[in-house]
């Protein structure tokens, strides 16, 4: 079991958006005999939307859609946000101005789920880092659940679990900026890049957002970070525990190997996934699970035989010699550049999508050394080809993907690689990241 949980604050409760999390945590609360309300102001025409709403319903939850739920507000003492729902819409001004308590999805999880959590966040690497500490549980026979945007809602893992599962959770900026208590047993910051801008505002906004999830730590957790983090303090009272290369972090590269304790733990040729990211992942997988007890040889294994997760890298296909990469979780710039460095030339990289107010500038030196052909397309697609404009590799002007992949075929040879990598978000075409790489795989293996 983890430390004590706070009280739910009381209801009503309004819960806004009603996506995957917003669906979980209404449904929970539910299950404990709240009143809840449901709010989203998408029309029954979005792709599920209207599912989810006739659930909701049948489990007693009054649900509104097309709607702002501003008028709604004066009948909830607690709101709700689900993670896509910016901190400045008109519904929470009104839930604050008239006194209510606002709580994340995942603080929500965290406060009904008495187990011990793991949480990771970082600028990329989160899901892979998250999906891979789960892994090591598992190879360490230990019963874990994975939780947060790599598919499962955490509110959906409130009924359920037994009181010996570790909960291992993704959480992002957008989920941490709404925490007031959040304060798990264990929490891993993998790195720090710009990002996601168009909401925070300004990097030290977006930062402040990252490292909430070490301030409510206490004494008896465990605070995970890199050791060429330039920040001082984490917040919290946590053990700190760094993973680097050198002499100096409890988890260090160094003479080929990963070492924990000044005793080497694995080769670093043996770790599952290539590149220099990964060896990052993995070393921050490795700190967190040997710094709560786990076994240093289960660690290793687990090392040794994660698979990956879907849209990361994600080989989806060789044909007639040309690789298809799906790497539609590159929704920045950096995860971009990890990509592109990834694969040592000849990569027709499909970029592109609705941009977040990033620099995409730093995309041109790896494009010129790394690329034979960009194909572009969605909303970004002129910011992108004024950002590339110079680096002497051809641009096309795709529009949509399908179109982008339909080129790349006809001019990828054998040994070439097409990469989706788009440095964007999803969302002035498709739902989610993970609808785009759907729809990627999709038109691969049309052929």
């Amino acid at each position: 079991m983890g430390k004590p949980r706070p009280p739910l604050p009381p209801g009503p409760y309004l819960v806004v958006g009603l996506a995957r999390s917003g669906v979980a945590a209404a449904t929970a609360l539910r299950a404990h005999g709240a009143e809840v309300i449901g709010v989203d102001a998408g029309g029954s025409g979005r792709p599920g939307l209207a599912e989810a709403a006739g659930r909701l319903r049948e489990a007693g939850v009054e649900v509104r859609l097309d709607a702002s739920g501003v008028d709604l507000a004066a009948r909830a003492r607690t709101l709700i946000k689900s993670p896509g729902v910016p901190q400045d819409a008109p519904v929470v001004g009104a839930a604050r101005a008239r006194g209510a308590t606002v709580l994340g999805e995942l603080e929500l999880a965290w406060r009904l789920i008495p187990n011990q959590f793991v949480a990771v966040t970082g600028t990329n690497g989160k899901t892979t880092t998250t999906e891979w500490i789960g892994h090591v549980h598992s190879e360490a026979g230990l019963p874990v659940a994975v939780a947060g945007n790599v598919g499962t809602a955490a509110s959906s893992l409130v009924s359920g679990l037994q009181a010996d599962v570790t909960v291992v959770c993704e959480a992002s900026s957008f989920q941490l900026e709404d925490t007031i208590s959040f304060s798990p047993e264990a929490a891993v910051l993998l790195n720090l890049t710009p990002d996601h801008l168009d909401r925070h505002g300004t990097y030290e906004d977006y930062a402040a957002a990252k490292l909430r999830i070490f301030a409510n730590q206490g004494n008896d957790d465990v605070a995970v970070a890199p050791a060429d983090l330039p920040v001082e303090d984490l917040g919290g009272c946590a053990r700190r525990v760094e993973f680097g290369s050198g002499p100096g972090p409890e988890l260090a590269e160094r003479a080929g190997h990963l070492w924990w304790d000044e005793q080497p733990l694995i080769r670093v040729e043996e770790i599952a996934l290539p590149g220099a990211h990964n060896r990052e992942n993995a070393m921050a997988t490795a700190a967190v699970c040997l710094a709560r007890g786990i076994d240093g040889e289960a660690v290793a294994s687990g090392l040794r035989t994660f698979a990956g997760v879907r849209h990361r890298l994600e080989k989806i296909a060789v044909q007639n010699g040309v690789s298809w990469i799906n790497d539609s979780k590159a929704t920045n710039v950096a995860s971009t550049i990890v990509a592109l460095r990834s694969f040592p030339d000849a990569v027709h990289l499909i970029a592109g999508g609705r941009g977040k107010q990033q620099d995409f500038s730093p995309l041109a030196p790896p494009v010129a050394e790394r690329c034979a052909a960009v194909y572009l397309i969605g909303e970004a697609a002129g910011d992108l080809a004024a950002a590339l404009a110079s680096v002497g590799v051809p641009l096309h002007q795709a529009g949509d993907l399908e179109r982008a992949v339909a080129l790349a075929r006809s001019a990828a040879g054998a040994g070439d690689t097409v990469l989706l990598s788009p440095a964007c978000a999803s969302f002035d075409q498709y739902v989610d990241f993970e609808a785009r790489g759907e729809h990627f795989r999709a038109l691969v293996e049309r052929s």
